[in-house]
């Protein structure tokens, strides 16, 4: 294999970005995935970060904090994160990125507390903008390590809603829109049914298998009748790829 999981993982994550939309980008590997997505299949999407800056072209240079200056430099607007939650309040934000420490059969994630919220065995980061994007983007993509201590029945706390009890509990609690598309993992791609909202195995990275994803998830995981091997990464995309993390930073 001439390739590493984190640059599949990539590939994998630039090739649900479509071209002329407005995408939330999350830190680490989506970063690269834009900028891959950008030169590739999609160079009308538009990049917003948290911090308040939106693009319309990939920095010029790897970055390692949304608010480096080589996401400054060049910026279509640097701006209050108010304006850029406002974008997403408005249903202008056709896709997220975010992580999280648990996820459940229903998308939920918790990147709140493990265990008990008021005696947690873990004490997590919190939400940052994890709740706004994945409440009001159009579709949000989640992109996290597979284990089977983070892929639970039911998380400890839901910090960012995905399907909640599953079916139309999004449309019921006042989420109309949205809702988890795609889980990219280190394993594989999950995706969601269209009428119970439950994950189900979409593709298994060719250095993993459908055995080894359900041995790391923690419920009876659905496979698709579809499954197969996650596409690799192309030669094109990975020179990509590799052109804008050369050190292997967020990819090695």
């Amino acid at each position: 294999m001439d390739y590493t999981p984190q640059e599949l993982m990539v590939a994998a994550a630039a090739r649900e970005i479509k071209d002329g939309e407005v995408v939330f980008v999350g830190m680490r590997l989506p970063l690269i995935a834009f900028a891959l997505a950008k030169a590739t299949h999609a160079p009308r999407a538009i990049g917003l970060f948290e911090c308040g800056i939106i693009r319309d072209t990939p920095a010029p240079e790897l970055l390692y904090t949304m608010g480096d200056p080589p996401n400054i430099a060049g910026a279509l607007w640097c701006t209050a994160m108010a304006d850029l939650m406002a974008l997403l309040q408005r249903g202008e934000v056709q896709l997220g990125f975010i992580g999280g420490a648990e996820i459940d059969r229903f998308g939920n994630l918790n990147t709140s507390y493990i265990g008990d919220f008021r005696q947690p065995r873990t004490k997590l980061p919190g939400s940052g903008g994890g709740a706004d994007i994945a409440s009001l983007a159009g579709r949000l993509m989640v992109i996290m390590a597979h284990e089977k201590r983070r892929f639970v029945e039911r998380v400890s706390y839901i910090t960012s809603p995905g399907y909640g009890e599953g079916g139309d509990w999004r449309e019921r609690v006042g989420l109309p829109r949205g809702g988890p598309a795609a889980v990219i993992t280190t394993l594989g791609v999950l995706g969601f049914d269209p009428d119970t909202r439950e994950a189900l195995l979409r593709s298994y990275h060719p250095f993993s298998s459908v055995e080894e994803i359900c041995a790391n998830t923690g419920w009876d995981l659905k496979v698709s009748p579809d499954v197969a091997p996650t596409p690799p990464p192309t030669p094109e995309e990975l020179a990509l790829i590799r052109h804008y993390d050369p050190e292997g930073f967020w990819t090695r």
